[in-house]
């Protein structure tokens, strides 16, 4: 029943920019957690940014002055804007929603285990 349908990505030059956006239906809570999430290739999947339900956001240090999150609470979607991309930024995100979630610690980038439903992932593709 609860659903999250992402959109955008694509593929870039370096130091160009995207917006990823993550739409949550079939659930009716006021607030919630959520993070967006990359999978690298060959790599693990990592958190990227969160946002709790207090709507304090946390950046994974790789990303901090160039990644945006914004939460439209009234239509539950949530954005990432992604400036200045750099080639490792590459990879496969996913956003993710956490639906009794209250607060992440100060500076906490979520985990993929603290994540109950997930977006369908969309590919982000940044070329030298």
């Amino acid at each position: 029943e609860v659903e999250l349908v992402q959109s955008g990505g694509g593929s870039v030059q370096t130091g160009g920019s995207l917006k990823l956006s993550c739409s949550v239906t079939g659930y009716t809570a006021a607030t919630y957690c959520m993070g967006w999430f990359r999978q690298g290739p060959g790599t693990e999947r990592l958190g990227v940014a969160g946002i709790d339900a207090d709507d304090k956001i946390s950046y994974a240090e790789s990303v901090k002055g160039r990644f945006v999150v914004a939460r439209d609470n009234a239509k539950n979607i949530l954005y990432l804007q992604m400036n200045s991309l750099k080639v490792e930024d590459t990879g496969m995100y996913y956003c993710a929603a956490h639906f009794f979630c209250k607060s992440y610690a100060r500076g906490y980038v979520p985990s993929p285990e603290d994540l109950h439903y997930w977006g369908q992932g969309t590919q982000v593709t940044v070329s030298s």
